[in-house]
């Protein structure tokens, strides 16, 4: 029997080498795949997840830097992913973004709680504001009232809307009283 951390090496293994048949072989057939752009469940959808990223970045690789080697499971590692951008990219909204040809250089960390020999719950974290900017997208401010948010019986609901404040911005917080400039 493979050790949690034999089976996340053998999955960074295959991922550097873009190998989706091994990939897989480390995943539980409905395993779920967490990350900051969106959620895969089961073997289909994990899949689909790693074919857009070889897809946007053909020379997409991760290197460990740091494995919390006194956590077994779930087992934790800290990576730097590295690529450039010469495929298209499938944004979170779904649209579909041209090659840019930038490099990227992305710090990330990731837990995978191992059952048996294969990946039940696999989570990673990136910044994806250092990932997009990177690749030339840049931050835009919202119109006023464009807030995807809306007020509820004059309460803010959601994270944050934004406001007008003497010129400045201001942030709404959930709940009364909790605005800010």
């Amino acid at each position: 029997m493979s050790t949690y951390w034999d089976v996340k090496h053998r999955l960074s293994d295959a991922v550097n080498v873009h190998d989706l048949r091994a990939v897989l072989a480390c995943y539980h057939p409905d395993a779920v795949y967490v990350t900051p752009a969106g959620v895969a469940e089961g073997h289909d959808q994990i899949a689909w997840f790693y074919e857009q990223v070889w897809q946007a970045f053909p020379d997409f690789h991760l290197t460990a830097w740091f494995e919390a080697a006194q956590c077994d499971n779930p087992a934790i590692t800290e990576w730097t992913y590295t690529g450039t951008n010469t495929g298209p990219l499938l944004l979170p909204d779904g649209r579909e973004f041209g090659p840019t040809g930038r490099r990227i250089t992305v710090r990330a960390t990731c837990g995978a709680h191992v059952e048996g020999d294969r990946i039940a719950t696999h989570r990673e974290y990136y910044d994806q504001l250092e990932l997009y900017s990177q690749l030339g997208f840049g931050l835009t401010e919202l119109e006023a009232g464009a807030a995807a948010d809306t007020a509820v019986d004059g309460q803010a609901s959601g994270s944050a809307q934004r406001r007008s404040c003497r010129g400045a911005s201001r942030v709404a917080s959930p709940g009364p009283g909790a605005d800010r400039c």
